[in-house]
């Protein structure tokens, strides 16, 4: 008989093999059955489980209990340095500051509707920059714009912010020709001045019009990942990044605009204040539910992230007392633009290191599975029935 390092894996033979072997099959065969209840045969136990064993497939591994990944990550962590919550950040401070412009333009706050076409301009411009810089090449990005796909997230952003750029480049030349004279029977700008006296409008309603989207689909961007706490965050993110947007350009113009226009923009950021605090408490307990808000309560995402509630609060506060000082409109809008931006750099650290964590991929995964399984779906996953 050979012998081999796996024979301490096999099951040990049963009673019935042993019996058949020794040559007991006569006489004994009958006292056997009549050991069980009405003179049944027993089946042997299955010696992992304790479940009767039959004539098909034998286990010889315990039902698998997933806590990891044999301890590597599930999915591959995205590889996004400080260039892509830049990105975040001034997009939203664009579209938020876009809206703002327009608005101002249709009420006659001339001096908020010019800063916040210059801040709308200056921001989307640095936002391709970073976007461009972490793409590694110009024409990448002009690659992405060869096709609409509709269903892709990143086609569609692609597509918002160029739209959003242009009609923000429209509203901002012509602001720069009222700035020049154009108006006035002054130089204004060379040979287009004319012209952008009249697509004024357009280009300001445009960039009202692309503002949410621009500043909402970066959320859905991320949330359309296998990242795990983008991903079980996407009921909440849009709003948590549109909100963002609205407190960091009404915070802005606070910074740049004297008192006596400051009141939109008063308003905007505290109720921009407000919504980014209520809807980045939401997505904390809904991942608190799901067993894996600790990336944003930890390390440096839980740094960032307490600092910005803290700027979001603090600012929200001050912003009661922006139109009476001056001091304090600045401080505020300052706080405001700080949280805005910590809350996207914390969103994004928190869904990178719970890539890096097995744990988080299967926890949800069996969440979902439990889930599906409760409302009897089962025919579309792998499932052993118990």
């Amino acid at each position: 008989m050979s012998t081999s390092p796996f024979d301490s894996y096999r099951p040990p033979e049963g009673e019935g093999r042993r019996r058949r072997r020794g040559g007991e099959r006569g006489g004994d065969r009958s006292a056997a059955g009549g050991a069980g209840s009405g003179g049944r045969r027993e089946r042997a136990g299955d010696w992992l489980t304790g479940r009767a064993r039959g004539r098909g497939e034998q286990p010889v591994v315990p039902e698998p209990e997933f806590a990891s990944y044999y301890g590597q990550p599930v999915v591959k962590p995205v590889p996004w340095g400080h260039e892509i919550p830049a990105y975040l950040f001034l997009g939203g401070l664009a579209a938020g500051s876009g809206m703002l412009a327009a608005g101002a333009h249709a009420t006659g706050l001339a001096v908020l509707r010019r800063n916040a076409r210059l801040t709308s301009m200056t921001a989307v411009a640095l936002s391709g920059a970073a976007l461009v810089a972490d793409l590694g090449r110009p024409e990448r990005f002009l690659n992405m714009m060869r096709t609409v796909k509709l269903t892709s997230p990143m086609s569609v952003g692609t597509w918002i912010f160029s739209g959003f750029s242009g009609f923000a480049s429209v509203a901002t030349a012509a602001e720069v020709d009222r700035m020049l004279g154009g108006r006035d029977g002054g130089r204004g700008l060379p040979v287009v001045g004319s012209l952008l006296r009249w697509v004024e409008p357009v280009g300001s309603l445009g960039a009202f019009f692309f503002g949410p989207p621009l500043a909402a689909y970066t959320a859905v961007l991320l949330s359309d990942t296998a990242t795990p706490v983008w991903f079980e965050s996407r009921r909440g993110l849009p709003f948590v990044f549109v909100s963002s947007a609205a407190m960091a350009s009404g915070g802005m113009q606070l910074v740049l605009t004297p008192a006596a226009e400051t009141v939109p923009a008063q308003r905007l950021a505290v109720l921009g204040a407000v919504g980014d605090y209520v809807a980045m408490e939401r997505v904390e307990r809904h991942l608190h539910g799901l067993g894996i808000d600790d990336v944003l309560h930890e390390g440096a995402a839980g740094q960032k992230l307490r600092a910005a509630k803290a700027l979001t609060v603090g600012g929200g506060v001050l912003s009661l007392l922006a139109r009476r000082s001056r001091l304090a409109a600045v401080a505020c809008g300052l706080a405001l633009a700080a949280g805005s931006a910590l809350t996207r750099f914390a969103v994004v650290e928190a869904g990178q290191e719970s890539a890096r964590d097995p744990r988080h991929t299967v926890a949800t995964q069996q969440a979902r599975l439990e889930e599906r399984r409760a409302r009897g779906v089962v025919d579309d996953s792998i499932t052993t029935a118990g």
